[in-house]
């Protein structure tokens, strides 16, 4: 049976506050702070973080694989067949049980190929995941090593810590949404919006509309050579998003076995016209010889706790279609 590492997410539910923002054109969308009255800001004091140890991700090969066909890979030999229609339908009765609401899935294996949609088509709100986003379009013109402290203190607290303040100054540095829509392009992202204009907080770019197909194509820009993103700044921030602060692991690290390396960023939000809520989430889960691209994004939960356990639930179901009847075992894939 597969040993999935679920986090604890009630302590952070608890310290959710709401809070309506003005905000002319991010069509009702409310964001939401954890562990502040106000926005997320940053922490008095945070310790430089250290310096980044993911290495670059090349196709790797390990001892007792056979090629299956799948040009320029090598495929495990235990590695299982995905069937879409299968794993559609356990979703779709998952949900149900979830209360519904809408929900898109995409988890592609970046060493063999197998992936996975669920509403491959479906446009869904991003909230704080836009802030991976920021930061990959600000390195794509200017390396980490050339930034100034502080656009590297805020890159840090943006993806570390949430802080949404630090996320407005950066994204006015890109040149908020045309900055945002050129680095999308330039990575291959096909069905991601982010409205025009400045907000009133100003922060628009959580109103960012994306499928989570899209999103996997950001984390694979992220994680192989197969990016316009140079090595040195790929693993900058991977290695961000794998120290975000522990009341923020929840996620996709739900599908995640013991001792895997997860890189990750979540995002939450309240429709100001209904109070539902929005919650998402998207990395890169590394570990028993796969390195798998994973994002759920989901909208119109009841609550927050109810988003992130609808997440949570999906990123292990699929996961355990992905690692098959040995799961998180040891010699496992």
């Amino acid at each position: 049976m597969m040993r999935a590492r679920h986090r604890v997410v009630a302590a952070a539910v608890l310290l959710v506050t709401a809070q309506v923002t003005a905000c002319s054109t991010c069509q009702g969308l409310t964001p939401v702070s954890i562990s502040s009255p106000t926005r997320q800001a940053a922490p008095a004091s945070v310790p430089p973080p250290p310096a980044p140890f993911l290495a670059a991700v090349p196709a790797p090969t390990f001892p007792g694989t056979m090629a299956l066909g799948i040009p320029g890979r090598t495929v495990l030999a235990g590695s299982p067949r995905i069937l879409p229609g299968k794993l559609t339908r356990t979703l779709d009765g998952l949900l149900v049980r979830y209360g519904g609401g809408r929900t898109a899935v995409s988890v592609r294996d970046l060493t063999t190929g197998r992936r996975y949609r669920y509403h491959r088509a479906l446009q869904l709100p991003t909230a704080s995941i836009s802030k991976v986003s920021i930061l990959t379009a600000l390195l794509l013109d200017t390396r980490w090593r050339e930034l100034g402290d502080q656009a590297r203190s805020d890159a840090r607290h943006m993806i570390r810590f949430g802080d949404d303040g630090a996320a407005d100054r950066l994204y006015e540095r890109i040149g908020l949404e045309q900055g945002l829509a050129s680095a999308n392009r330039r990575l291959g992202l096909k069905r991601t919006y982010t409205p025009g204009g400045r907000c009133a907080a100003p922060n628009c770019w959580d109103a960012t509309r994306s499928t989570a197909e899209d999103q996997v194509r950001l984390v694979r820009a992220l994680a192989t050579g197969r990016s316009p993103l140079a090595p040195a700044e790929r693993r900058r921030v991977l290695g961000l998003m794998e120290r975000v602060t522990p009341g923020q692991k929840w996620g996709i690290s739900a599908g995640a076995c013991e001792n895997d390396q997860v890189s990750l960023k979540n995002g939450w939000l309240r429709h100001a016209s209904n109070g539902r809520w929005v919650v998402v989430s998207a990395g890169l889960i590394r570990g028993h010889g796969h390195d798998y691209a994973v994002a759920v994004l989901t909208e119109d939960s009841p609550s927050m706790s109810a988003g992130i356990a609808k997440v949570e639930g999906v990123a292990a179901r699929v996961m355990e279609a992905f690692r098959g009847e040995h799961g998180c075992e040891p010699d496992a894939n």
